[in-house]
């Protein structure tokens, strides 16, 4: 096998992650679709939205919804602290700022040490997790955002940008 081809295989068995903690649990998604990790900034409240979606965010003259994903995979609300991040996505067409307690690091992770979930996983529905890795110390919870945030959320979020548009105007 050649050079070339032995290295292109090489990087088509890693996986780019970008890898947050949530409470005690480490969740990893696809650094292809991560656009910015910024600090926690003011968000401003919308009325009448679902719990998990803090407000908005105005990034760079762009009102971006932001959602709190700690409360959207089931886990108790926490205020905010030093290490909180909003991690910036593109999901079909969408630009959107999701919460976490804390951003760890950019991974290279082979793809053969993960491992298709179990049909549960800490109440989170398996249908949106894409993997589990399996790093030396720990294990890395790999999330589909696309699929998590497909139906209602995204309609809701594309639905209130509008207004919120509409209204800045």
């Amino acid at each position: 096998m050649a050079k070339h081809e032995e290295t292109k295989r090489d990087q088509e068995e890693l996986l780019q992650l970008v890898s947050f903690k949530i409470g005690d649990e480490e969740f990893g998604v696809d650094i292809l679709s991560v656009q910015e990790i910024n600090r926690m900034s003011q968000i401003t409240k919308v009325p009448n939205t679902p719990d998990f979606i803090e407000g908005v965010i105005n990034l760079r003259g762009r009102i971006i919804p932001v959602i709190d994903l700690r409360v959207k995979l089931g886990m108790i609300r926490k205020d905010h602290g030093k290490n909180t991040r909003i991690v910036v996505v593109e999901l079909k067409g969408q630009t959107i700022g999701f919460i976490v307690d804390e951003v760890s690091e950019v991974l290279r992770i082979p793809k053969d040490i993960t491992e298709a979930p179990p049909e549960m996983v800490g109440g989170v529905n398996s249908d949106y997790i894409t993997s589990i890795g399996k790093l030396e110390d720990r294990l890395l919870i790999l999330l589909d955002l696309e699929k998590y945030f497909q139906h209602q959320s995204l309609i809701f979020l594309r639905q209130q940008h509008k207004i919120i548009i509409n209204k800045s105007r």
